[in-house]
Parts: structure tokens; sequence; C-alpha cells
């Protein structure tokens, strides 16, 4: 069975160390080394969320003499949030319903 790409993002961005990993590249480029100094992980495990993050199409990497710095790719994040904006209308009604019954609920 084939994996679309969004099911792709959502399975990568599932672990909190990925998200990091993400957050650390959307202030620019970087190292593993530099990527792995926050974490009490080893260098392979830091490589490792970095080739899902590659799959996903989150993270490529580059060749900059004998370095390899990995970068964000903002696409398949702007596809996931398009994804869940399509859903901001039930979100927001919920949201309405609620706040409606809690005003109902101070009035009395």
């Amino acid at each position: 069975m084939a994996v679309d790409r969004l099911t792709s993002t959502f399975a990568a961005l599932a672990d909190p160390t990925r998200r990091a990993i993400l957050a650390h590249l959307a202030e620019g480029e970087a190292t593993v080394n530099e990527l792995a100094e926050p974490f009490s992980i080893s260098l392979q495990a830091v490589s490792k969320h970095l080739k899902v993050l590659e799959r996903a199409g989150l993270v490529t990497r580059g060749r900059s003499a004998q370095l390899r710095p990995s970068r964000l790719e903002g696409a398949p994040l702007k596809d996931a949030a398009d994804w869940l904006g399509t859903y901001r209308g039930f979100w927001q009604g919920s949201f309405d319903r609620l706040d409606e019954r809690l005003q109902g609920t101070d009035s009395d």
C-alpha cells in the first residue's frame, strides 16, 4: 500500500524529538552535531530522525565541504496546515456553542 505525503508528514510529526528538530531548523540550516546538542541521544539516533524527516519531505540535506547541513522544507507543513484548516469551521462552531452555553450559565 502506498503512503500518501500527508500521512508521511503526520507520521514524522508524531515524534516530539522530530518536532524539536524541525523547530531548530526553522531558525536556519544545521548539521547533525548542532541538531544533537540539546538531546541526550546519540548522533546515530538524530541521524535516524533526520532520515524519517527526509522521507516525509520535511527536510533536505545539502553538502558543504565535509558537512551535510539539513534544512527545513515548508511545503509538506503547508499541506498539513491546509488539511487541518478544512476543519476550522467545525472547531469554531464548537467553541461558539460552548461560549454560548457558558454565557447562559453565567446569567442564571
